[in-house]
């Protein structure tokens, strides 16, 4: 039997790689009937099968441990190929929407395939390659300076997440000097961030004029698979929740800092949400782990079949330590049909977090990969996908007295949904910052922390730095690791969350049906569009007028109701 720390790594070969993708294509074109054509196309589909999963093998070994010099060469390489593929790929792309077989190919696998390939098609061209090249670059580069951040306190050599745990301790002045810590750690690197996302910027501006897009936002929408909106409707989703989340939260806060005995509620408090300390796990991954298996066994049959996968073959990697990447993800293995799932545990709420909200990932993907037939349907555009995992967030509730602790399960269920509500808005302003900034692309570094801190009054008016003037001046953008990484993800998660809220309101008064509903869209993964999806799922369009107030009225009710 085996498990991912067993699992072979070979690098590609880069000459037959590219034979062999040049073979299929033109098998592809010289196909007699639908037969061979889709034979020719299931060659395409194995190579990047294969490419795929040492891709990912690599990348989680390099994430596990940044230090490693072995994988960290072979990320280098794999990106450097990933790059000298797009004119192969471009060629693949073309003959399939070439095909005199298109109209099996849709009756077959559906035409997402081709509204997925003619996107796709028009982000790659060998103009890009060095620019795609010196993106990887830079963007390795910018982990391994968050990777290297590390600290003394409390006698213990600790990185961001290390201190986290303490921003929750129930004495205030420790709370502040782990922020203290945590903020230090940032101002130490921040020249070295400016210049990185500086130089982002530059290659990615290139990119979007190489590829003749208006600028780079139309072509980051693009690249997410938006398809069904436009910038313009996420300025009008960000204005539903500055009108209906932001006083609600701001009214949340208040009543928070009263609750814990504080005049004034700080940042380091934020976090801190009972006078008798939060809610913590019952203990770290050893004994979260059988507790999950536990959980997701009397969830439903297909969760349990699927966790138990996850536990056989090891398919985690989740307590934090020096040299490991920050965050958390949920990552495919697509020749073992298996998910992976990557975390930091810091003995906080965050970690049953990771067994939740990455698990949603992980079981959306176990569920749609033997569930469809090609890749490009395992996995959907990520406003689809985060509601996979934010719903399983509420699904889970139940178990809150298992992972917490009976005393402490009510506690936890109030701070998950109040946080859920809570962050909202700041997702909305790490969206306008990308939106800002690619507006305005030749800010300085000092201009683009008053970017900021403008954005940050407008969503989040309780925000306060207690004086760290490095924070006060706009510095906090820089702890978000999807502006370098990811850029113009975030919207999704607050997009997702509206859904996950209305598929929430749903599992209290009709629990089975929820469940059919969320099941029928793991299984569909991204067969089809964005809106489709959400039909298929009988969930709102989050950018109808109302959407978002319809969505969170009955999680205020309960926020309000709750009588903490």
């Amino acid at each position: 039997m085996w498990k991912f720390n067993d699992l072979p790594y070979t690098r590609p070969d880069a000459d037959s790689l590219k034979a062999a993708l040049r073979s299929s294509i033109d098998h592809l074109t010289a196909a007699k009937d639908y037969a061979q054509a889709r034979e020719a196309f299931n060659e395409q589909q194995e190579l990047r099968r294969s490419f795929s999963t040492m891709y990912t093998i690599a990348s989680i070994r390099q994430t596990i441990d940044t230090a490693n010099e072995f994988y960290a060469g072979e990320m280098a390489f794999l990106h450097r190929l990933e790059a000298e593929m797009i004119p192969f790929n471009k060629a693949a792309l073309e003959a399939l929407l070439a095909t005199p077989f298109r109209a099996q190919f849709e009756e077959d696998l559906g035409g997402e395939l081709f509204i997925k390939s003619e996107l796709e098609k028009r982000l790659q061209d060998e103009s890009i390659i060095q620019d795609r090249i010196e993106e990887s670059d830079l963007e390795e580069e910018y982990k391994k300076i968050a990777a290297s951040c590390k600290t003394t306190f409390k006698g213990e050599e600790r990185n961001f997440y290390g201190l986290l745990k303490f921003m929750e301790d129930p004495d205030r002045a420790t709370r502040k000097a782990a922020f203290e810590e945590w903020a230090k750690l940032y101002e130490g690197v921040s020249e070295q961030l400016d210049n990185v996302y500086d130089r982002l910027i530059a290659v990615r501006l290139r990119m979007a004029e190489k590829l003749g897009f208006n600028d780079y936002i139309e072509m980051a929408y693009a690249q997410m698979g938006r398809v069904d909106y436009t910038a313009k409707d996420v300025e009008s989703f960000r204005e539903q929740v500055r009108e209906v989340i932001v006083p609600a939260a701001l009214r949340y806060r208040q009543a928070q800092a009263a609750r814990i005995g504080v005049d004034k509620l700080k940042y380091y408090d934020e976090n801190y949400m009972f006078p008798d300390g939060n809610a913590d796990p019952v203990g770290g991954e050893d004994v979260l782990l059988p507790i999950g298996q536990r959980m997701y066994s009397e969830l439903s049959p297909e969760t349990a079949e699927f966790f138990d996968f996850m536990v056989e073959h090891a398919l985690f990697d989740l307590t934090s330590r020096p040299g490991k990447h920050l965050g958390g993800y949920c990552t495919g293995l697509p020749a073992y049909n298996a998910p992976f799932i990557f975390s930091n545990f810091n003995g906080t709420a965050a970690d049953v977090g990771v067994l939740t909200h990455e698990a949603g990932h992980a079981f959306a993907a176990y569920t749609a990969i033997r569930t469809q037939p090609i890749m490009e349907y395992y996995g959907s555009t990520s406003e689809i996908n985060e509601i996979h995992s934010m719903s399983m967030e509420h699904f889970t509730y139940p178990w809150l007295k298992d992972l917490f602790g009976e005393d402490n399960a009510a506690k936890a269920k109030y701070a998950h949904l109040a946080d859920a509500f809570m962050v909202v808005p700041y997702l909305v302003s790490v969206d306008e910052f990308q939106h800002r900034v690619f507006e305005n692309p030749t800010m300085s570094g000092a201009e683009r922390r008053k970017a900021w801190k403008d954005i940050e009054t407008k969503y989040l008016p309780w925000r306060d730095y207690d004086g760290n003037a490095f924070l006060d001046g706009g510095g906090f953008w820089m702890q978000k690791q999807h502006v370098f990484l990811y850029p113009f993800y975030y919207i999704d998660y607050a997009l997702a969350q509206t859904c996950a809220f209305e598929l929430y309101g749903r599992m209290k008064t009709s629990p089975d049906a929820a469940w059919e509903d969320y099941l029928r869209l793991c299984r569909a993964g991204g067969s089809q569009g964005y809106f489709a999806l959400l039909t298929l799922a009988k969930l709102s369009n989050p950018f109808h007028p109302g959407a978002v107030a319809r969505a969170v009225g009955h999680v205020v009710k309960e926020l309000d109701d709750s009588g903490v």
